[in-house]
């Protein structure tokens, strides 16, 4: 299906690396597959395709940290190889893949076979999280050596939290001996029970609450155990400015904790629930105005480590149900670069900034040699037209899962290539 990597030349594109700080507008040589050289005036040899990319944005491939594929398990939501395709769509060419599919990836084998699934699309990189506990299922710590081993990034129960403090600390001393970290999803068990951010809203709703305390007390608790352990921590989609005043304060003393968010917590709030628009039913669950403000100042000084797509594939029938039952979750790989990039529009993100939020900073946190622009490394690569407006439409999103809470929304910057190890995988 796929063609061998072809000689290109990339012209007169506004080149952007934010792991050097690079912007120039120039061209760019793509050689057997990998960067032969960028920069202004490199002529046109003979031979490769030459693109025009005049008005265009030429950055590393992005890098998500953060996404549920579906596969293995459940396939009927989404697939490996239609998520790739989504991916690409984006302008993604790498994917942290969160453990808790069926079985969990806390078998070395597991770890290796997704890992091959990535490469087997020929369109993503596909870097396996390990689960924290067997299971992801919170009891027993799983075998971290072995899972590192076998190319592990970092180990996590996705979408749950590790809600046991005497289990935390064990984890984060266990994964500190493989120099790994543990990623924690940030909310109190106790009190996880609910649809919506308790609020007035929900009350008026008649939608069982989450306080959103909850994720600040967690954080609060895992910060003081990282403390105790010298362990390392990342806290996924952070969504209220109480927890991002944690983590600030946590980083100026000098401990070891990073975060992401994702698009819908600096661009949506409670009121994207509308008329019980189960599309808008995540978690953690949408916030009030103030912490979207927050989640965006967070952004921009720099607590905040990276975006992440935060992809959740749901079908119909998981969302075609009352508000109260229906799955939580959000697909957004398609729909990463365009939302972030209205931040860039709107004057609260630079360029630059933003595009090291998806590229360079989420690639350097688990130590991945991704998400950068240099001569002789792959043309991993991104093009996009930060002007060009299009509608955000459920059901004409690339790959299966539709499930987005942006339905309907008018956004500018879209994606015109993506090259994967110099080969041009969309556009």
């Amino acid at each position: 299906m796929f063609e061998h990597p072809r000689d290109t030349l990339i012209t007169s594109a506004r080149i952007i690396d934010p792991a050097t700080g690079y912007d120039e507008v120039g061209d760019l040589l793509i050689k057997a597959g990998k960067i032969l050289d960028f920069g202004r005036n490199l002529g046109q040899p003979e031979g490769p395709t030459i693109i025009d990319a005049s008005g265009m944005v030429l950055c590393p491939g992005l890098v998500d940290l953060r996404a549920s594929l579906g596969e293995p398990g459940f396939e009927y939501r989404e697939t490996i190889q239609s998520s790739a395709m989504a991916a690409s769509a984006g302008g993604i060419t790498t994917v942290a893949v969160l453990p808790d599919n069926a079985p969990a990836t806390d078998d070395a084998a597991l770890v290796r076979a997704l890992a091959s699934a990535g490469d087997a699309t020929r369109r993503i990189n596909i870097l396996p999280y390990g689960a924290a506990t067997r299971g992801c299922v919170g009891k027993t710590i799983a075998e971290y050596g072995l899972l590192r081993a076998a190319g592990a990034i970092a180990f996590t129960d996705g979408t749950r939290a590790i809600g046991s403090a005497a289990l935390m600390r064990r984890a984060l001393s266990y994964a500190r001996g493989f120099g790994a970290v543990i990623v924690q999803h940030p909310e109190e068990p106790s009190l996880a029970g609910g649809a919506a951010t308790e609020s007035a809203r929900a009350t008026l709703m008649g939608l069982p609450g989450i306080p959103a305390c909850a994720e600040a007390i967690l954080i609060e608790r895992d910060l003081r155990l990282v403390e105790l352990t010298g362990g390392m921590v990342h806290f996924a989609h952070i969504s209220t400015g109480e927890a991002l005043d944690l983590i600030r304060r946590a980083k100026a003393r000098g401990i070891n904790v990073t975060c992401d968010t994702a698009p819908p917590y600096f661009d949506l709030n409670e009121t994207a629930i509308g008329d019980f628009r189960t599309y808008a039913k995540l978690s953690p669950p949408l916030r009030m105005e103030e912490d979207r403000v927050a989640v965006v100042a967070g952004l921009a000084d720099g607590t905040i480590d990276a975006i992440v797509s935060d992809h959740q594939p749901r079908d119909a029938d998981d969302k075609r149900l009352p508000f109260a039952e229906a799955a939580p979750g959000a697909s957004g790989l398609a729909t990463l670069l365009a939302i972030t990039l209205a931040k860039v529009h709107g004057g609260e993100l630079s360029m630059m900034a933003a595009l090291a939020l998806l590229t360079t900073r989420p690639g350097s946190l688990f130590g991945l040699d991704t998400g950068r622009i240099g001569k002789g490394r792959p043309a991993d690569l991104c093009l996009f037209a930060p002007e060009h407006a299009w509608l955000i439409q459920s059901g004409n999103l690339p790959g299966k899962a539709q499930n987005t809470p942006f339905d309907g929304r008018a956004v500018e910057g879209i994606v015109i290539g993506t090259w994967k190890a110099g080969r041009r995988v969309f556009g």
